[in-house]
């Protein structure tokens, strides 16, 4: 993030701890409903001129983050561990360096290994609408997939 005179910022990071100086791991998630486990985040970025934000997620081992969908799209390039994603009706086992582009309005979610943890950049619009969980309806429809039902139920 710039300085108050717009100078450009250099942030230290930390290989093996996924760490930024000046960076603090930040609460997943506000919303008191929403449907999530071991997750954190770090906003690395977050500059109305560059007009995106980039973002660094950990997800604990077996920990999972919200199944949503909203009408921004998501870039995830995967820095460590392991696991799967859910985009759209299709699940996706990945790893380090796999690249993961979420399309606008696309249900999805990332899952770490029950061995390991997930850790990834994610580079988002600096303005953004807010996440939308899915309804009953849309959660049975999803779940008439079965590589989607295996998935949500954590297997």
């Amino acid at each position: 993030m710039p300085d108050d005179a717009g100078a450009p910022t250099l942030r230290r990071g930390a290989l093996k701890s996924y760490s930024w100086d000046g960076v603090e791991p930040r609460p997943y998630r506000a919303e008191p409903d929403a449907r999530f486990e071991g997750v954190t985040r770090q906003v690395l970025f977050s500059d109305p001129r560059l007009r995106g934000e980039l973002r660094y997620f950990e997800v604990s081992p077996g920990g999972y983050s919200s199944l949503e969908r909203h009408a921004h799209m998501h870039a995830v390039l995967v820095l460590c561990g392991g696991g799967r994603c859910l985009v759209g009706e299709n699940v996706h086992a990945i790893g380090p360096h796999d690249l993961i582009t979420v399309p606008p309005w696309t249900w999805h979610q990332f899952r770490a290994a029950p061995d390991q943890r997930l850790g990834f950049l994610c580079l988002v619009d600096a303005e953004r609408d807010r996440p939308v969980a899915p309804s009953e309806a849309e959660r049975e429809a999803l779940m008439r997939q079965p590589a989607v039902r295996e998935f949500l139920a954590g297997r």
